[in-house]
Parts: structure tokens; sequence; C-alpha cells
């Protein structure tokens, strides 16, 4: 692919994550609002709905992501990506139409087994990326993630504001726009001579899991990632009950926080990964990421004073330069008929975190509460999932002979 096609590619791609994840940050804001409405004002009931609907997504994106990546390897990324991204546009169509709670449940079905465009998306940066830009141009995906995350649920709380549902049209417009760029500047990125067969017992999540054992030195840097999925999902779980218990935040401050958390790995992500993993290698850089990770988990637990937690945050950006190296360096061990399948295992495996991570770390917050041991119990678990990392990734990367000597 010539070099001015690849960077329009890489282009629209950034977009494409930008949008999908500006499109969940616009409904953010409104959904528990819009679940309450249907449920006649019961808080109790529609936080335990609201919970429901988060659940259901996270689980068909669980089982539709291998599914995803494995078409994206048989008939290409294009058509894959802009099926998922007119998949998105449905749900938020459907959602913005929806009579009653169950229309809801539909949307969010939709929007768990199409909406996965970031696996092909990823699967599509593989592609078109040389060996030593993999990790980079994977960092800007993060970037582009931060971005989505900080201006979509500022956004979306201002047009809830006006309409309840206007978020949900304005996140459809947004995907349908980008199928249309898609369909006329977005070209293929994966040629018919590196397609695949539709592998069926692969195109399952354990199928897919199952399968990352054929890959060499795969599987214990899945873990790596496995590990700090983990960790980051559990902080997000247990953020919101964590700083209202600790140090009596409302919503406005931990709107402030969290878009704090978007700007530093935004930066992390989007201008740091490339010069380190030059400078370091993907071991450096994976691996004393992780470890700042688990320090900064660490001081979470142990903050007394909020600006600690903040001082946790710029030093947890560090952890946003690990999945684009990690990513970078897993992708380079796999075929290219393959990295459908890769990706949609990873995001499968993120997709299990996200299901098992914020009940055992919301339990163990629970658990501190009632017992009258220290609340910072919850973040010290995470620290522990990132101290595990830590040693997986540094004895993987050290039977690796693919990664640079560091």
């Amino acid at each position: 692919m010539p070099q001015t096609i690849r960077k329009a590619s890489l282009g629209f791609i950034f977009l494409t994550v930008i949008i999908d994840v500006l499109g969940g940050g616009l409904i953010a804001p409104v959904l528990p609002r819009l679940v309450e409405s249907f449920g006649g004002g019961d808080v109790a009931l529609a936080s335990q709905f609201y919970g429901l609907l988060i659940a259901l997504y996270s689980l068909m994106s669980f089982l539709f992501a291998s599914f995803i990546g494995a078409l994206s390897d048989r008939f290409g990324r294009r058509p894959v990506l802009l099926l998922s991204l007119l998949g998105l546009a449905a749900d938020y169509v459907i959602i913005a139409l929806a009579p009653n709670l169950t229309w809801l449940v539909v949307g969010r079905l939709v929007a768990g087994a199409l909406g996965a465009s970031f696996v092909t998306a990823t699967a599509y940066i593989a592609d078109i990326s040389a060996p030593e830009d993999r990790a980079k141009n994977f960092g800007l995906l993060g970037a582009a993630f931060g971005l989505g995350f900080i201006v979509g649920p500022l956004l979306g709380g201002v047009l809830g504001g006006i309409d309840l549902r206007l978020p949900f049209w304005v996140a459809a417009g947004l995907a349908a726009l980008n199928v249309l760029y898609g369909l006329f500047v977005l070209p293929e990125s994966l040629p018919p001579e590196h397609r695949r067969p539709l592998n069926w017992r692969q195109a399952n999540p354990l199928g897919a899991l199952l399968a990352l054992r054929t890959f060499p030195n795969v599987l214990p840097l899945t873990g790596v990632y496995t590990l700090t999925c983990l960790s980051l999902n559990g902080l997000i779980a247990v953020w919101v009950l964590y700083t209202a218990h600790r140090f009596g935040w409302n919503v406005a401050q931990v709107g402030v926080s969290l878009a704090v958390v978007g700007v530093t790995q935004g930066v992390a992500q989007g201008a740091l990964v490339g010069p380190l993993v030059a400078r370091w290698g993907e071991r450096r850089t994976v691996v004393w990421g992780v470890l700042i990770s688990a320090l900064a988990y660490v001081l979470y637990g142990f903050a007394s004073q909020p600006w600690m937690l903040y001082l946790g945050i710029v030093l947890s950006s560090a952890g946003g330069v690990v999945a684009p190296a990690l990513q970078g360096a897993v992708s380079g061990r796999v075929a290219p008929d393959q990295q459908g399948l890769l990706q949609g295992a990873l995001a499968s495996l993120n997709n299990l975190t996200n299901v098992l991570a914020p009940p055992l770390v919301a339990g163990l917050f629970a658990f501190a509460l009632a017992r009258g041991v220290p609340v910072g119990l919850p973040l010290f678990a995470c620290a522990a999932f990132e101290v595990l990392a830590f040693v997986l990734a540094w004895r993987a990367f050290g039977f690796s002979p693919k990664i640079k000597p560091s």
C-alpha cells in the first residue's frame, strides 16, 4: 500500500475509533436517565436494569468479537468494518426511538454483536503498519479513545439537557457519516492472497482463545494483556464508589478526574508510545509501564488527599503505553491472514475481564466497608494484578528472540 494511501487509511481508522468512543460517551450521561424514565422514576429499579444493559453489551461483545475478527480475515477488513459501523448507527436509532425497556435491550444486543469496530480497526492497523511503526500506530488508536472519552460525556451532557434522546440521534448521525466516508475513502488492507477460509471452530471466543496457543510466544503476552485489562476495568468499576466514600467527591469532581485520565492517557498513547518503543524496545516499554502502573494503584489505595489521586493518574498514564506496545509485539508474531482472529481474541479477553472485574473489585470494596479493613483494598488488588503482569512480561519477553534487545 503506497505511503499516501496508508496515511489516509490511518486517518480514517483514527476517526472511526474517535466516533465509536464519542458515541458511547455521548449516551453515557443520559442512558441511565432514559432507563429511569421507562421505570416510572424508580431509581433502584433503573440502577439494576442499567447494570443489566452494561452486562448484556459486554457479554455480546465477548461472544461476537472473535466472529467479527474471523469474518475480516475471510472477507477483508473494509466490508466488516463498514458493517460494524452500520450496526452501531442502527443501535443508536433503535434507542432513540425506543418506546419501552425491551427496545433498549434490543439496541444493546445489536451494538454488542455488530458494533465491534475496534476489533477490525486494530486488525487494519496491523495490516498497514510496518513492524517498527506498529506500537506507535496502536498508540494512536489509544489516543483516539482518550479524545473520545473526554469530549463524548461533555457533549452528551449538553445535548441531553436539550432533549434526552438528542445524543442518540447525534451519535447515529456520526456513525452514518463515517460509513459514507469509508465507502468513498477507505481502501481494503487485506489482499485476497492473504485471506483464509472461515474456521468455525475459531470463530467463537473459546475457539479463538484456544487458537492463541498455536502462535509462538503469544500466549504469555496475552496473559499480560489480560491482567492489565483486569486491573483497569476493576479501577473503572470502583472509582466512583471509592472517591465518593474517601473524599466525598460529587459527580462533577468525578467527571473532572475522568477527563484528566483521558488527557493523560491520550498524551501517553498518542505521543509517547512511538518514541519509547523506538528508544527502549517493546520489552522495556511494557515491563516498566506495568511496574509504574502497579505503583500508581498502590498510591490510589493509600491516598489521604485528593491531589494524591491526581498524582496517581499521571503515574498510571505509563500504563497507557503498555497496551499498544503489547499489541505491536503480539501482532508481529501472527500471519497477515490471522490478524483478525488475534484482535478478536484480544477483544474477547478485554470484554471478559469487563464482565469479571467489576463484581470482583466492587465486591472487595463492599467487603472492606463491612469488615472495617482499609477501603484501599480493591486498589491493592488491582496493583497485585499489575505485579503479576510484570512477572509474566519479564519472563515472556525474556524468551522471545524477536523483541529488540534491551
